[in-house]
């Protein structure tokens, strides 16, 4: 009730404002995700007796000059999708508000906010709704940019849980100088800039805990002609460990993050190369939180740093980042470090593939467990690199090529090793490396007035996990406006031979567009952006609608 106040008196005294002048303007939008759970006795599953289940956001803000207010209105009735955090089922209420003031040199926002330092490693706070993460904070924030070339970032709050708010306090400061500027530097970009993040969280009697744990960070970036490059390092206070809501140990550790990017670009030809050293460096704003699989109350952003593949085959063996310190007995882990290379190039027109430029692309990441030696006392010796234990490797190459105006096509091949049971977050070797190879083979045909045809073929092999897979889509759009698919991915090599099979269609017209489809879902990592949750088999009818204005 409260927060419905609030809300309401904020965008009521805006829109009152505004009205003297008949100025200002509404925008936002609505967005409907539901699912009709149905039993399977393939896939072994069985619905729950709330089969009917749905997330909705209603997104609603008003500007008048320098202000800006706005409120998010979430429902999850009767419970929220399956997969998302069961801290969800049942919500009914406002999530998110706001109220901004932004002029030349000041943006103020208190309510609600999403803010990055850097690349994110100290902090990064967004809303992803297809893996269910929200973790804006609540509070203050003040940007303050005195010069075109240097500017202020304070953050003050709460990060949001669900509906509720963390335990923990998070307070910041990020400065970014860009020096190439202020010494009038014309033929480079150089900036620096430098982070402060902390956590405030109560721990009672306890006094081997810190109340406060400390992140400092500090970061240059680079570019002049076709090189650039950039480095940032974050270092954490000592804090004990924690999974699932229980302390793990007693033992304090600090904790360390060091990203490296550098690359190459010139007309038709592009490089890039990252390299990312993560120890002991999962940052909650709760610390209780590490290790839930919902992602919940997360304060870094430390994403699977491999290529984001686009097909189903490609997308059963992800890594997911793993920058944790394990101590427990049958687990001892310390962090991981790896690399991952881009290449591109762009033929020429008229080549020997075709009448408009060919593109081929090539991406190879490596990513391996620090190389730690755990002593009785559970403290532990690390190298910067060293040998550890391999998580991930994957080679893969694209070519894509438009023949004529009509035809193009995409072929892929990936070559990966993982070891499944870390990327799920279990124990080291569980199931052992699983090798595999995926080709694709993809097509459309465009007719003309928004007609068109796209078919894609793939195939898996691997002698580990469930053997081979096979895979077929087929999309065709009767106008820009309405399109339907089919799709099967068929685990033939497996114990069960299962299919995984969906059909569906979209309809858009002006700011909305309609989709449906039925089918299985395979369980599994599903993953954004190099960020990942687990979802479970299952089979249904899944509705989605979207509208912004």
């Amino acid at each position: 009730m409260k927060k419905l106040f609030i809300c309401a008196a904020m965008l009521c005294s805006t829109f009152l404002f505004a009205q003297e002048e008949d100025k200002g303007y509404f925008f936002g939008g609505f967005e409907s995700n539901s699912q009709w759970l149905l039993d399977d006795s393939d896939l072994e599953f069985i619905a729950p007796s709330d089969q009917f289940r749905s997330n909705n956001y209603f997104q609603l803000n008003y500007n008048y000059g320098k202000f800006t207010a706005g409120v998010q209105y979430e429902a999850y009735l009767p419970s929220a999708l399956l997969g998302y955090s069961p801290d969800y089922d049942g919500g009914n209420n406002i999530a998110t508000y706001f109220l901004n003031f932004k002029d030349k040199s000041l943006d103020i926002t208190a309510g609600y906010f999403y803010e990055q330092f850097g690349n994110g490693l100290s902090l990064r706070t967004w809303e992803d709704r297809q893996l269910g993460i929200n973790n804006a904070i609540h509070g203050v924030r003040v940007k303050f940019d005195p010069t075109n070339y240097f500017g202020l970032t304070g953050i003050y709050g709460q990060q949001r849980n669900a509906f509720e708010l963390s335990e923990g306090i998070i307070q910041g400061i990020d400065a970014n100088l860009d020096i190439a500027s202020a010494l009038k530097m014309d033929n480079m970009d150089l900036r620096a800039g430098a982070s402060y993040v902390a956590r405030y969280q109560d721990t009672g009697i306890n006094d081997s805990i810190p109340n406060t744990v400390n992140a400092y960070g500090g970061r240059l970036d680079f570019s002049s002609g076709k090189f650039f490059a950039g480095i940032e390092g974050v270092v954490k206070d000592k804090d004990v460990i924690a999974n699932e809501g229980e302390l793990t140990s007693n033992r304090l550790y600090d904790g360390t993050a060091l990203q490296l990017n550098m690359g190459y670009a010139q007309r038709g030809l592009g490089v890039n190369y990252t390299f990312r050293r993560l120890e002991n460096f999962s940052f909650y704003s709760d610390r209780l939180a590490e290790g839930n699989i919902f992602l919940q109350q997360l304060v870094d952003f430390v994403p699977a740093l491999t290529k984001q593949q686009d097909y189903l085959l490609t997308n059963i063996y992800v890594y997911n980042a793993q920058p944790r310190l394990l101590t427990t007995d049958n687990e001892r882990r310390a962090g991981e470090v790896g690399s991952q290379v881009d290449v591109y190039y762009s033929f020429p027109k008229e080549s020997v593939f075709g009448k408009y430029k060919t593109k081929i692309a090539g991406n190879f990441s490596y990513w391996a467990g620090l190389d730690a030696d755990f002593k009785e006392d559970l403290s532990y010796d690390v190298e910067f690199i060293g040998q550890g234990d391999r998580y991930f490797r994957d080679i893969n190459f694209e070519i894509k090529n438009r023949w004529d105006s009509k035809w193009s096509s995409v072929l892929t091949y990936q070559n990966v090793i993982i070891d499944k049971g870390v990327s799920l977050g279990g124990p080291l070797g569980i199931q052992g490396d699983i090798k595999a190879s995926i080709a694709v083979a993809e097509g459309t045909y465009k007719f003309g007035k928004g007609r068109s045809l796209r078919f894609v073929a793939q195939h898996l092999w691997t002698e580990q996990d469930r053997k081979n897979w096979t895979a077929g889509v087929i999309e065709y759009s009767l106008s820009s406006r309405l399109g339907f698919f089919i799709a099967d991915n068929y685990n033939y090599g497996g114990e069960g031979q299962i299919h995984y099979y969906n059909v569906g269609g979209n309809y858009s017209k002006g700011r909305t567009r309609f989709s449906m489809n039925y089918g299985r879902q395979r369980g599994g990592l599903i993953c954004i952006g190099g960020v990942c949750r687990f979802v479970p088999e299952s089979n249904g009818l899944n509705i989605n609608m979207v509208t912004t204005f």
